[in-house]
């Protein structure tokens, strides 16, 4: 029997469970092989599955979507892709009830992208497409004889049945154009790294955590499971010994129902499975059994090694040794959870690594946690934040806020622009996510940094990219807190029009060094995917004592000049930046009170509630300009975006009152 020689292989969707078994396998085994994944990280993808290929010298990984035309024909070109491994997919059955047309996009039209970019550059000399036993719809309780390749499919729910229709067009493919496929269709697999929507990976993290297990119906379902490293074993084998055009099914004869399953979880965790196990509402339509016959990929030399006991002692002592690898999985155990299609990034946080290229994708998935019955909260996420900037006011107040809330938090200690300190800091301390309220804004004032530019730039650029990019290479989001001191009103936003500048807005203020170190690091961080950056404006709080506050700052000068600006009332907003650090939102984000306040507006709310006596001066930019050494930024930033995720966000002016005034109220 001939053996097939690949030589630069793209596999898709390899940061999901089993493609990240047969990945970091063909990295370790065939290092003349050249393997690029793709993945556009879904909610049940983490880059940390690829851990153990991340420093190898023949692994690449490239963020994108494979319905993404352009990518995958210039990745095909610039790779010179001789096979594709083709495993990216919508998988789970629950989630294919209540959003089917998701599981249509990514499984058909996803994989048609990919049938395509082969014909059109023609250099494709294998293609194994990824499919499941769940094709052949549910085979008979007192069958004997399990599906065989050329037995008809018949899927029986909405994820089953895209992938018999991918299957059509490979087939087709194969036929109509010469291209040279082979399909698999799998038993169930489990193992390290699976997401717990599964039944294995979600029953070990129930036990763990004293929970009941739940099974659909009476748990009479029966299915077949194969442990994650004799599947990925199976890959090899029909990779270099499978035969093009054929179909080989990776089963096993072992059969287990869901109910066994669960007794014998609860075994080894030496629970009663009489009151630790649960019955709950079936899914709409739950086959009964899947059975197959693999003599064919046997013929090619494959058995299956791992027995069941074996298995999943091993997968037990993973997830207890890993069990925030996935962060807040809490919709994922529910009975029946949903994964609805949102913009917005995954649930976790990736890890990537410097040899990694980033391509941006289209819309992710997210989990919608429903609220349980009973009215209960689901269970929080442990979370531990790692702070920068401890002697800074932002930085000090998100203690102060972490410590209110009963968030675990850590002050770093390593520079920003010292690299081995900051791995050091992450190393020892293990956040789940990194704020970064460390920088320089001068002592006291901007015109600091006209004369310390080289401390600046270290500082506000050189530190905060290092911190970014440690960040990114340990799988950490990290929160920055920028500036909006970047614009200044123009043509296109004049003075008292309403009109904000908008996030996607290109800085147009570089009256000072300051701003233009701000919108350097600015531009240059949109290159990482792992940072959130938001952009606070004349900074208030409800501590009328600090020299910082935009309040206390005013009130003391001789005179100010009166222009409206966006600002950020902090004891309102620093709260905000905590929540969406719990949401892993990323991009840039105005981080500001919606509106605009003059100084004079805000000297008159001062003497009406500190100072009936207080009195001020107005004078020009041009006379302001006299006393200053940098221009300053005045300007209006559209906070729609904010008010449209947090729509309690209170107006600049409501929020002065009710934040920094009325607390603060002597009249």
């Amino acid at each position: 029997m001939a053996s097939y020689k690949p030589k630069n292989i793209l596999i898709t969707g390899a940061a999901g469970f089993i493609a990240s078994h047969v990945a970091n396998r063909l990295v370790r085994n065939y290092p003349e092989y050249k393997i690029v994944v793709l993945d556009k990280l879904d909610y049940c993808s983490n880059t940390k599955n690829l851990l153990p290929s991340k420093l190898s010298p023949n692994f690449k990984f490239v963020k994108g979507d494979i319905e993404s035309a352009d990518l995958v024909n210039y990745l095909l070109i610039t790779e010179s892709i001789d096979t594709i491994m083709h495993f990216a997919a919508q998988t789970h059955v629950d989630n294919s009830f209540g959003n089917s047309f998701e599981f249509t996009k990514n499984n058909i039209y996803g994989t048609h992208v990919l049938l395509e970019a082969c014909k059109v550059t023609g250099q494709i000399r294998r293609f194994i497409h990824v499919s499941t036993d769940e094709v052949y719809g549910e085979t008979d309780e007192d069958a004997v004889v399990g599906n065989h390749e050329a037995s008809q499919l018949l899927p029986t729910n909405p994820y089953s049945a895209t992938k018999a229709g991918a299957e059509m067009l490979v087939m087709a493919y194969g036929r109509s154009y010469g291209l040279p496929v082979i399909t698999t269709r799998g038993n169930n697999v489990y193992g390290p790294n699976q997401f717990p929507e599964k039944l294995i990976p979600k029953f070990i993290l129930l036990a763990m955590r004293g929970k009941t297990l739940p099974i659909h119906g009476d748990g009479s379902n029966v299915r077949s499971y194969l442990y994650c490293e004799d599947v990925a074993e199976a890959f090899e084998v029909i990779l270099h010994k499978g035969e093009v055009g054929r179909v080989y099914n990776i089963g096993t004869k072992k059969e287990r129902r869901v109910i066994d399953v669960a007794r014998d979880i609860c075994k080894l965790f030496s629970m009663d499975p009489e009151t630790s196990i649960e019955f709950v509402e079936n899914r709409p339509f739950n086959d009964q059994r899947y059975f197959l016959d693999d003599q064919r990929l046997k013929n090619l030399g494959w058995s299956e090694r791992t027995v069941w006991e074996d298995g999943l002692k091993k997968t037990i002592e993973w997830y207890t040794q890993n069990p925030d690898w996935w962060g807040d999985v809490t919709g994922a155990l529910l009975p029946h959870p949903r994964m609805l299609m949102m913009p917005g990034s995954t649930h976790f946080d990736s890890e990537d690594s410097k040899e990694t290229s980033y391509v941006s994708g289209s819309n992710q998935t997210r989990m919608v946690v429903p609220t349980p019955k009973g009215g209960s909260s689901p269970q929080k996420q442990s979370l531990k934040f790692l702070i920068y900037g401890r002697t800074g006011w932002i930085g000090g107040l998100l203690g102060q806020l972490c410590e209110k809330q009963g968030i675990a938090f850590e002050y770093g200690k390593g520079r920003l622009e010292d690299r081995s300190s900051l791995n050091a800091d992450i190393q020892n301390i293990k956040p789940t996510h990194v704020f970064n309220a460390a920088g320089v804004t001068g002592r006291p004032n901007v015109d600091w940094c006209e004369s310390h530019k080289t401390e600046t730039i270290r500082a506000n650029v050189a530190g905060t990219l290092t911190l970014a990019d440690v960040c990114r290479d340990h799988g950490l989001l990290m929160m920055n807190f920028a500036t909006g001191c970047i614009f200044e009103y123009d043509a296109a936003h004049p003075q008292g029009s309403g009109i904000g500048f908008k996030e996607e807005d290109k800085p147009n203020f570089i009256g000072s060094f300051y701003s233009k170190t701000k919108a350097m690091v600015e531009e240059l961080l949109k290159e990482y995917d792992n940072v959130c950056t938001l952009r606070v404006r004349m900074p208030i709080s409800s501590d009328l004592n600090n020299p910082r506050n935009f309040i206390t700052k005013i009130s003391r000068y001789n005179k100010v000049v009166n222009i409206p600006n966006s600002m950020t009332v902090l004891d309102e907003l620093l709260p905000i930046s905590i929540e969406m650090a719990k949401k892993n939102l990323r991009g840039i984000w105005n981080f500001t009170n919606p509106g605009v306040v003059s100084h004079n507006e805000i000297l008159e709310m001062y003497k009406t509630y500190i100072d009936p006596k207080f009195k001020w001066e107005n004078f020009t930019l041009e006379e302001q300009a006299k006393v200053i050494v940098a221009p300053r930024s005045n300007n209006e930033m559209d906070a729609s975006k904010l008010k449209k995720e947090f729509p309690e966000l209170l107006s600049i002016k409501e929020s002065l009152i009710k934040y920094a005034f009325e607390p603060n109220r002597r009249t």
